[in-house]
């Protein structure tokens, strides 16, 4: 029977009592957020009802162009203080007072007056005209919570505003494989999943999509989540995205790069051909579109599909996933552009964040800087380019593939954080 050395002793031994410390902590620990989630069904409305719903989806086009370009007419006018001449002779327009959501939400009463087919639309859904120009008019002069800003916001062209939502929905107008909508009625839904147990419907969006349409339920947990009773904090696993293989795990796992949209590119060219070719207006170039989108839809869904799986693999077999901190949009301007667009890391990361919030998991975000450059045996920088696919430390002399050393730095970068975490609550 070989001997343990003391030192070994004590590292098992301080790791045992972490991980009973993290489940103390955890199992009776609660979170101040509420699990939120959407789902999304197809639904079949019969005629009359498709066509309510285009009428409106048009009717709220037309407001909102109409909304936003007073928000522009202002900006204009007003974009200098100075509201007279010095010497009084030229004439200055006005100065106007600054249309905001609550100016524009109460103009809506005026509106119905005004144009009555208006009436056919519910209130709550009109009324999320003036909130979504006002989220895009301050993005653009504004910038978000980061202060990032967007471009200028585009009017709508027609076909262009495909969703319109019920800010609060009744559970009882939502029975079996039955939808009741507000001004269109009931109409049938292809349930394919039921809701689970505690969620309770908050919003409902209609949207038309290539194939038909779809609502969306944002649902929202009554009780509190909290982190699984079996947690196990030592079960954790770093994981390197990229373009070659989707990821790379700390343990050696990988994930190859499926790359939908170059293997649907074909297919996409042939159908981009067809609408070029088609006369603006006509019928069959109107077809030629929805083919075109229904080939980008698929696409699309293939990948979101791909993502649900491969997170849902990863949250099985592990309690805490480390991930990087990727700035995607700043990649997606880069010449990678396409390739990181098909991979769609933002939508992996954020598919993975709620499924591990829902199971009761961690995932712990790290920052991305020199993951691939430091050595994860010995802590040397190792500077390399992109071509370089393998890790040599002329330190420690370790040799092993570029992606999976980066993976171990997530790990280790995953593992202290949380051990961090826990120490500040």
């Amino acid at each position: 029977m070989t001997s343990v050395h003391p030192y070994e002793k004590s590292i098992f031994y301080a790791s045992e009592i972490f991980s009973v410390i993290l489940f103390i902590l955890f199992s009776g620990r609660k979170s101040n957020k509420k699990v939120k989630t959407s789902y999304q069904y197809k639904i079949k409305p019969n005629k009359e009802q498709a066509e309510k719903i285009d009428n409106t989806l048009e009717m709220l086009r037309y407001q909102y162009n109409y909304q936003l370009a007073q928000r522009f007419d202002w900006y204009e006018q007003n974009k200098c203080s100075i509201d007279r001449c010095s010497r009084g002779v030229c004439h200055l327009p006005e100065l106007k007072n600054q249309p905001n959501y609550y100016s524009q939400k109460a103009s809506l009463v005026q509106l119905k007056k005004h144009r009555p087919w208006y009436k056919n639309i519910h209130s709550q859904v009109l009324q999320e005209i003036p909130k979504k120009v006002e989220i895009a008019f301050d993005r653009w002069l504004k910038g978000d919570v980061n202060g990032k800003k967007s471009g200028r916001p585009r009017f709508k062209g027609k076909g262009q505003y495909k969703t319109f939502t019920y800010s609060q929905f009744n559970q009882a107008h939502f029975v079996n494989n039955q939808i009741k909508l507000s001004k269109i009625g009931d109409i049938k839904v292809i349930v394919h999943r039921q809701i689970p147990d505690g969620f309770e419907i908050k919003t409902v969006s209609v949207t038309k999509k290539a194939d038909g349409y779809y609502i969306s339920l944002s649902l929202d947990d009554k009780t509190v989540p909290t982190i699984k009773p079996d947690f196990n904090s030592n079960n954790i696993v770093g994981i390197d995205v990229g373009l070659i293989d989707f990821y790379v795990a700390s343990d050696g796992a990988k994930v190859k790069a499926p790359k939908f949209l170059r293997k649907a590119e074909r297919r996409l060219k042939s159908a981009q051909r067809q609408v070029s070719r088609r006369k603006n207006g006509s019928n069959r170039r109107k077809k030629a579109i929805i083919k075109l989108a229904k080939q980008h839809k698929k696409v699309a869904d293939t990948r979101k599909d791909f993502h649900f799986k491969t997170a849902n693999n990863l949250l099985k077999k592990y309690d805490v996933v480390a991930v990087e901190k990727l700035n995607v949009k700043g990649l997606a301007k880069s010449r990678l552009a396409k390739s990181v667009n098909d991979a769609g890391w933002s939508q992996f990361i954020s598919i993975l964040t709620v499924k591990a919030v829902n199971a009761g998991l961690k995932l712990i975000p790290v920052k991305a800087s020199g993951t691939s450059q430091e050595c994860s045996n010995c802590g040397t920088k190792v500077q390399k380019t992109l071509s370089q696919r393998t890790h040599d430390c002329p330190n420690c002399q370790v040799s092993l593939c570029r992606d999976l050393n980066a993976s171990i730095n997530i790990k280790n970068r995953g593992a202290h954080d949380l051990k961090a975490q826990i120490m500040s609550s």
